[in-house]
C-alpha cells in the first residue's frame, strides 16, 4: 500500500497550489501579488500545474487524436510525447519565468528530476499512458522550500521501467499535499469553485459533493478535483479550496465543521 506521509516537519506552514491550464494563460500582477502576500504571512509554497489548452493546441496542430474520460486525458504514445514536450518544454519554463520576474524565487521540476514523482499506470487498458502517483520525493521539495525557493512541478511522472506517464494535475497536487503534510491545498481553476443550480457554493461537505456527483451537477473535469479534495481532506489536510485566480471559491469542509 502506498503512503504519502512524511517524517519531515517544518515550522512554517505549507500551501500546495495547483494551477489549471486555462488559469495559467491569464495570470496577472494581482495574482502574483497574492502569492507574495501568502509568503510574507509565513507560508511556504509548492506549485503544481497542468497545461490543457497548450496541449490541445499542439495536439490539433500535429493532428493527434485525444479525448478525456471522467476528467482524465486518455493518452496514447503520440499524445504522451506532445504532453511531455509541452508541459516540460513550454508551459513550465514560462510559469517559472513569470514567478521569478514577479520576485518569487522559483525552479521548474517534473517527475524525472531526482525521481520526484514515481508513478504506475492508472489503468493502461482504459487511459493509456496515464499514471497515478505512488511516491513523492519530499526530501527534494523540503530542501528547496527551506531555501526560499518555490518548486514548480509539471504533472508528468515516471514508472519503475522509466516510462513517462501523464498524470492528472489535480491528482499530482493532492499527492504532493499529502506527502508534505500541507496545511492547505488550493486548486486554482477558471471558475470560482463548485457551481450548483447556477450558484457558486462558498462551502461544501463530502456528503453534499457525493450527492451532486450522483445528480450529475458535478461532472467532467470537476470530478477529479472534488474526488482528490475529499481524499486529501479525509487523510488529514486541514483545508482544501477550489478557487479562481483571485483565490475566491469553494471551501470543502467536513460535516462536523458545519455544526
Amino acid at each position: 500500500m502506498t503512503t504519502f506521509k512524511s517524517t519531515h516537519h517544518t515550522a512554517r506552514k505549507t500551501i500546495v497550489v495547483k494551477l489549471g491550464g486555462s488559469t495559467l494563460e491569464g495570470l496577472n500582477e494581482a495574482f502574483f501579488s497574492n502569492f507574495k502576500k501568502l509568503q510574507e504571512q509565513g507560508y511556504d509554497m509548492i506549485i503544481t500545474h497542468g497545461g490543457g489548452p497548450a496541449i490541445n493546441r499542439e495536439l490539433e496542430k500535429q493532428q493527434v487524436d485525444s479525448h478525456t474520460l471522467n476528467g482524465i486525458r486518455v493518452t496514447n504514445k503520440d499524445a504522451m510525447e506532445i504532453v511531455q514536450s509541452t508541459l516540460i518544454g513550454k508551459v513550465n519554463p514560462k510559469l517559472v519565468y513569470e514567478l521569478n520576474n514577479a520576485g518569487i524565487p522559483s525552479i521548474g521540476l517534473n517527475g524525472f528530476d531526482n525521481f520526484l514523482l514515481k508513478a504506475e499506470f492508472l489503468d493502461e487498458g482504459i487511459y493509456g499512458l496515464v499514471g497515478e502517483v505512488t511516491k513523492v520525493n519530499t526530501d527534494l521539495l523540503f530542501t528547496l522550500i527551506r531555501n526560499g525557493i518555490v518548486p514548480v512541478i509539471a504533472c508528468v511522472g515516471i514508472n519503475h521501467e522509466g516510462q513517462v506517464l501523464n498524470i492528472n494535475g489535480d491528482t499530482v497536487a493532492c499527492s504532493v499535499a499529502l506527502a508534505v503534510q500541507a496545511n492547505s491545498l488550493l486548486l486554482v481553476t477558471d471558475v470560482a469553485g463548485i457551481r450548483i443550480d447556477d450558484e457558486f457554493q462558498q462551502l461544501a461537505t463530502p456528503s453534499q459533493i457525493e450527492r451532486w456527483i450522483d445528480e450529475e451537477q458535478i461532472y467532467g473535469g470537476m470530478i477529479p478535483k472534488v474526488r482528490g479534495a475529499l481524499n486529501v481532506l479525509n487523510q488529514g489536510v486541514p483545508s482544501v479550496q477550489i478557487v479562481n485566480e483571485h483565490l475566491i471559491g469553494t471551501t470543502i469542509i467536513r460535516e462536523e465543521q458545519m455544526r
